[in-house]
C-alpha cells in the first residue's frame, strides 16, 4: 500500500473546528433542470481558473479502437454461454449494448484496476487504458496489473496483458500519452470516459470535452479510506421494472428535480403485474455540481443536514485547494495546513452545514489519507463506478445521480444530488466583511485562528516546506 501523504506525527490534534463564514457561490446551470422541488435563480458563475488541459493545435494521431461494432455481428451463442450469468439478470440486449461500447479509462492506480477489471469481465466492446506514468514500488502494493520487474515501465503498457487475458474477446489498448496532449476531439472517440486521480482542473476541461461531443463522463479517486466518484450523463433515458402498485404513474411529470417520467407500461410475468416505466435524468457539468448547493431537502432540514458527511466539505476543500496550487496535494508546513482548514471550513460553511459537524479529527484523517491507496476502498468504489456503467450503457436501473462519497471509517456512501438551483425558501448565510487582498474574513475568532492552529502542530511540521 502507498504511503500516506500525512502521518499522525505530523499533524497535531489542534486542527481547528471551524472559521467564519464565506460569501455562497451559488450558481444556476446554462440548460434549465426541471422544476420539480426547487425553482432556479440566475446568479453570477463561480470565479475559478479553469485553464484548459487540452493543447490548442496538433495532429489528432492517438490510439483509439478502429473497430465499427456498429456493424458487428449479432451476439453469438458462444458469448451467450460466456455471459450467461449477467444476461440472466439484464437481459440479450443490454449485453449486446455493452459488448458495441468504447471506454476511456484515464488512469491506471489501483481504483482503475479494479474498474478495468469489472468492466471487461462484463464484455464491453474495447477499453483505452491513458496512463503517462511509469510503474513505480508503490504501485506493487495497491495493484495486481503489474509486478517488480515492470518499474520504470509505462504503467498502461505495463497493465495491458494482464487486463487482456481476463477477457480476450474485449479489445484493449494502451495509451502510453499525457492527458493533456490530448484534443477535445479525442474523447469523442468513446462512448463513455472514466477519469481517476486527477486535480480538479483537468477533470472540469474533460467533461467539458465529452459535454460538448454528447459523451458520457465519469470522475473516481480514492484517498485512503475515502473517495468519491461523479458521474455527468448530460440527459441519460433508462428503463425500471417494477411490480405495479396501487400508485398511478403520471406520464410527463418530474419525479424530482432533475427526473421526468416519459411512458409507462404493464406486463404480466409469474403471476405479477410488473410496470415498466421509462425516466429521463438531467446532470450537470463537474464545474457547475462542485459548487452548488446541497438538494432543498436537506438543506431545509436541520436534521438531515447534521446527517451530512463532512467528506463533501474537505473534498471541495481539495478541489480548491488543487485549483490555486497547480494541483498539488497540501505539504505539511504551516501555510498549506492553514490553508486547507479555512477552506474546509468556508465549503461548510457554503453548503450551510452545522459547524459542529466539521470536527477536528475528521480533518486530520482526511489529510493523514490524501494521496494513499488501500485495495478494499479502491474495490468498493471501483464496483460501483463499473456497475453504474453497466447499467447506463444497457438503459436499465436508476443511474448515479450525481456525487457518491464512501467514508470506510464509517463504512457510509451517501449520494448527494447537487445542482445548480437554489429554493425560494433556504436560508442563505450571512457573508463576512472580506478583505479583498488576502481573502481572509474580518472577525475576532478568524483573527484568532492562525495562532490556535499553528499552535498546535509540532515544530517539525510547521518547518517543512
Amino acid at each position: 500500500m502507498a504511503e500516506p501523504s500525512n502521518t499522525a506525527s505530523e499533524i497535531d490534534h489542534q486542527v481547528v473546528d471551524s472559521v467564519d463564514s464565506v460569501e455562497d457561490p451559488t450558481l444556476t446551470s446554462p440548460q434549465p433542470i426541471i422544476n420539480g422541488v426547487a425553482e432556479q435563480v440566475p446568479v453570477e458563475p463561480p470565479n475559478i481558473q479553469m485553464p484548459s488541459v487540452f493543447p490548442q493545435t496538433g495532429n489528432l494521431q492517438h490510439l483509439v479502437p478502429t473497430t465499427d461494432y456498429s456493424l458487428a455481428q449479432p451476439i453469438s451463442a458462444d458469448e451467450i454461454a460466456l455471459y450467461d450469468r449477467q444476461i440472466r439478470l439484464w437481459g440479450v440486449k443490454a449485453q449486446e449494448k455493452l459488448r458495441s461500447a468504447k471506454i476511456l479509462l484515464i488512469g491506471m492506480r489501483s481504483l482503475a484496476n479494479e474498474i478495468a477489471k469489472n468492466l471487461v469481465l462484463a464484455g464491453v466492446g474495447s477499453l483505452t487504458i491513458l496512463d503517462f506514468a511509469p510503474v513505480t514500488e508503490d504501485d506493487l502494493g495497491s495493484q495486481f496489473f503489474v509486478t517488480q520487474d515492470q518499474i520504470g515501465q509505462n504503467r498502461a503498457e505495463a497493465a495491458l496483458p494482464q487486463i487482456v487475458k481476463l477477457n480476450p474477446r474485449v479489445q484493449v489498448f494502451a495509451d502510453p500519452n499525457l492527458v493533456t496532449s490530448k484534443l477535445p476531439e479525442y474523447f469523442s472517440m468513446f462512448d463513455i470516459t472514466i477519469a481517476t486521480n486527477l486535480d480538479i482542473s483537468s477533470l472540469a476541461s474533460i467533461n467539458a470535452a465529452c459535454r460538448f461531443s454528447g459523451r458520457k463522463f465519469y470522475a473516481a479517486d480514492t484517498h485512503g479510506m475515502y473517495g468519491y466518484v461523479f458521474a455527468d450523463l448530460i440527459l441519460h433515458d433508462f428503463v425500471v421494472e417494477r411490480e405495479k402498485g396501487n400508485k398511478l404513474t403520471e406520464i410527463g411529470t418530474a419525479e424530482t428535480a432533475t427526473r421526468l417520467i416519459l411512458s409507462a407500461t404493464t406486463k404480466k410475468e409469474n403471476g405479477k403485474n410488473i410496470e415498466i416505466v421509462s425516466k429521463s435524468e438531467s446532470y450537470s457539468p463537474l464545474i457547475l455540481a462542485n459548487a452548488s448547493p446541497l438538494p432543498a431537502e436537506i438543506s431545509n432540514n436541520r436534521r438531515r443536514r447534521l446527517q451530512v458527511t463532512p467528506l463533501l466539505s474537505c473534498l471541495r476543500a481539495l478541489f480548491d485547494f488543487q485549483n490555486r496550487s497547480g494541483g498539488r496535494f497540501p505539504l505539511h508546513n504551516r501555510a498549506d495546513l492553514e490553508a486547507f482548514t479555512r477552506l474546509a471550513t468556508e465549503k461548510h460553511q457554503e453548503l450551510l452545514l452545522p459547524p459542529e459537524t466539521l470536527r477536528s479529527d475528521f480533518l486530520r484523517s482526511f489529510l493523514q489519507n490524501l494521496g494513499s491507496e488501500i485495495s478494499p476502498v479502491a474495490a468498493f468504489l471501483g464496483g460501483a463506478v463499473a456497475q453504474d456503467v453497466i447499467n447506463v450503457l444497457g438503459q436499465r436501473e436508476q443511474p448515479l445521480q450525481n456525487f457518491l462519497l464512501f467514508d470506510g471509517e464509517e463504512f457510509k456512501g451517501p449520494i448527494y444530488s447537487m445542482h445548480p438551483y437554489i429554493d425560494d425558501t433556504m436560508p442563505m448565510p450571512v457573508p463576512m466583511a472580506m478583505n479583498i487582498s488576502n481573502g481572509v474574513t474580518a472577525n475576532s475568532d478568524s483573527a484568532n485562528f492562525s495562532n490556535d492552529f499553528i499552535n498546535g502542530f509540532p515544530a517539525a511540521a510547521t518547518q517543512m516546506v
